[in-house]
């Protein structure tokens, strides 16, 4: 008799702030793309690459644009561990906690063109590779080149699992839509209709870049 194949999960982090149709197109083509089972929004509690003034939204706020953003797909679920957390947190410590509560599980966890380049700056990036296979999602614009010799560096440096995730080209920044609300500029369109509505009925990001 067969093994029981692991379940297969991806991994959506970030500050999602606001969370945005980027962000679920991303995610929609992992899940195909690599036939998961599902994928985790992990929104962030306190990143430590970023200062906290440059946050907008609490994490409540937060937590709530991503529970709208995802509530109609089935294969997406939030996951708010590290928004409970106090201090920093560090990827390789959530992957850490979440292999050793389900050993049956595999994860791929989803990193964009940008985090790819400076990977081996996060805290404990070997730890991170022996958790979870990485996605890299290229934009077009990138050079290809430079990502693939990229790519290849992590395998050898840290035996890392990396595959490329192959998404359409949409440009559509956070940090963008957040200025574009402050200055009085739609940003309909840009994100989930039930966002777009908690964002203008909140007045978040008014007064704030």
């Amino acid at each position: 008799m067969d093994a029981k194949k692991p379940k297969r999960i991806g991994i959506m982090g970030g500050t999602f702030d606001p969370i945005h149709n980027g962000h679920l197109i991303l995610a929609e083509c992992a899940y195909e793309q690599f036939h998961l089972d599902k994928i985790l929004f992990l929104p962030n509690g306190r990143p430590p690459h970023k200062e906290m003034q440059n946050i907008g939204a609490s994490g409540r706020d937060r937590q709530e644009m991503v529970r709208l953003a995802i509530m109609n797909n089935p294969h997406f679920e939030l996951d708010s561990e590290e928004l409970q957390k106090s201090g920093s947190c560090y990827t390789k410590d959530t992957l850490r906690g979440l292999c050793e509560a389900n050993r049956d599980t595999e994860y791929y966890f989803i990193i964009g063109g940008d985090s790819l380049m400076a990977f081996d700056q996060w805290k404990g990036p070997d730890e991170i590779c022996r958790y979870c296979v990485l996605l890299a999602a290229v934009r077009d614009q990138m050079d290809q080149k430079q990502m693939r010799d990229r790519m290849d560096f992590l395998r050898r440096t840290y035996d890392a699992r990396i595959e490329r995730l192959h998404t359409p080209d949409l440009d559509i920044s956070s940090t963008r839509l957040r200025q574009m609300q402050n200055a009085g500029e739609s940003i309909r369109y840009y994100l989930p209709d039930a966002v777009y509505d908690y964002i203008r009925r909140t007045g978040l990001y008014q007064n704030k870049q």
